[in-house]
């Protein structure tokens, strides 16, 4: 397995975990601590669980484009669409780790690193 295929296993995978993540949100979990700032300690209410479902389809579809790119499926669309993927993860891992909640940034901040440099291994290569 090359590196950019393993970039973007670790990639897929970590982005399948935001996406379980988010579907928790979406129905209900109490998980809110952990997300959009920490704003709400239990659930979320019903307009950001629809954003939970929205940033899940991002995700996947983010997961996607980096599959193709690195081998690991038939590439999906034109090539550079893995550098706006590129982009929006990088806004997602500045978000994430200059959040206000603590919890946040120590869960998600971490994360949000990994997948956001192993995106750019993917589109450099790719």
């Amino acid at each position: 397995m090359s590196l950019v295929t393993l970039a973007g296993a670790v990639f897929c995978l970590l982005a399948l975990v935001v996406e379980l993540f988010q579907m928790a949100l979406a129905l209900g979990a109490p998980l809110g601590h952990l997300a959009m700032g920490g704003r709400w300690t239990g659930r979320l209410p019903v307009a950001l669980r629809a954003g939970a479902v929205i940033q899940g389809g991002v995700m996947v579809a983010m997961a996607r484009v980096a599959a193709g790119a690195s081998g690991l499926l038939v590439p999906v669309g034109p090539g550079w669409l893995i550098w706006v993927a590129v982009a929006v993860m990088g806004l997602s891992t500045l978000m994430n780790n200059i959040t206000p909640s603590r919890p946040e940034r120590r869960l998600w901040g971490p994360v949000t690193v990994i997948m956001f440099l192993a995106l750019i291994l993917v589109a450099v290569r790719a």
